[in-house]
């Protein structure tokens, strides 16, 4: 599994650019793009025209026009097939576009916009595009906060119904300040803390209180967001490493490797060895299916 750092192009040290499928191809004429990586940074592309596919974390989607794709920092995903496709892809680093945790908490890898969205949508990334442009040929007119709101707009008009029309009203405001708190402290710890108590002692709160807001933001309560955010890790680990399983047991803080083996067998259905040989990457492509 490739780690892919942000690296800005020379000149473009915005935290912010914007490239396009054809790029992508011109820049990998290796096709290192097929194989599983792991950016430290946001994708953001729209198909424009076309049609190909793409894997997120074991879910595989059709694109086509109108596809929308966010990838978020630490998801492994492969575009599997792109040769086709046409439309801009947004790279940009984490923590340049503020205030998005609800949608971040709730929005797919891949989504589809009707005709009417995905042109409004498009013209969004051609203004992004343009002042990134006229930031790095006069860097004199460069606006990172102007940058960071395009970059806000492209991505509210492109977001899903259901994540763009969040109620703002003060109880929800909370509960997405309480869950983002979690959320971050979740990624930071969750090799070493299995148990909602430890980050509700951690951070000041009760359990049941951050129960409430983590099932406010994504619709489960907290120990199962907890869980499956360990688990996504040990999936990553048997099918894009060759760790053994108590190695992945170990990275992921568990005692021994008989702990792992119950926690991933309540949670995926299956042992650890199992998965592996099914999802592997080094012994198997992963099916494509429709996405959202």
């Amino acid at each position: 599994m490739r780690q892919l750092h942000y690296l800005p192009a020379v000149g473009s040290a915005y935290g912010v650019e914007v490239l396009g499928f054809a790029a992508l191809r011109e820049m990998d004429v290796h096709r290192r793009r097929v194989l599983p990586q792991r950016p430290d940074f946001h994708v953001f592309a729209l198909v424009a025209s076309g049609s190909g596919a793409h894997e997120a974390d074991f879910h595989g989607y059709r694109l086509e026009e109108g596809s929308a794709v966010w990838i978020r920092p630490g998801m492994v995903h492969r575009w599997s097939d792109i040769d086709d496709c046409d439309g801009p892809l947004v790279l940009f680093r984490p923590g340049f576009l503020p205030g998005f945790t609800a949608s971040e908490a709730t929005t797919p890898a891949c989504w589809h916009l009707d005709e009417r969205r995905l042109s409004l949508a498009l013209l969004a990334a051609e203004h992004l595009d343009r002042e990134h442009d006229a930031a790095v040929r006069t860097p004199r007119l460069a606006s990172p906060a102007l940058l960071s709101h395009l970059l806000a707009a492209l991505i509210l008009r492109a977001l899903p119904e259901t994540s763009a029309s969040t109620g703002a009203t003060r109880s929800s405001n909370r509960h997405m300040a309480v869950f983002h708190t979690y959320r971050t402290t979740v990624e930071e710890r969750f090799t070493d803390w299995h148990h909602v108590a430890d980050y509700a002692q951690h951070l000041g709160y009760d359990v049941r209180t951050l129960t409430r807001a983590t099932r406010a933001a994504t619709g489960t309560g907290a120990k199962t967001f907890l869980d499956q955010r360990i688990l996504l890790e040990a999936k990553r680990l048997l099918a894009h490493t060759d760790l053994p399983v108590s190695g992945c047991a170990r990275r992921l803080g568990f005692r021994d490797v008989g702990n792992f083996t119950t926690f991933f067998r309540r949670q995926a259905g299956m042992p650890p060895a199992t998965w592996r040989a099914a999802y592997s990457t080094a012994a198997h492509e992963a099916p494509v299916r429709p996405g959202p």
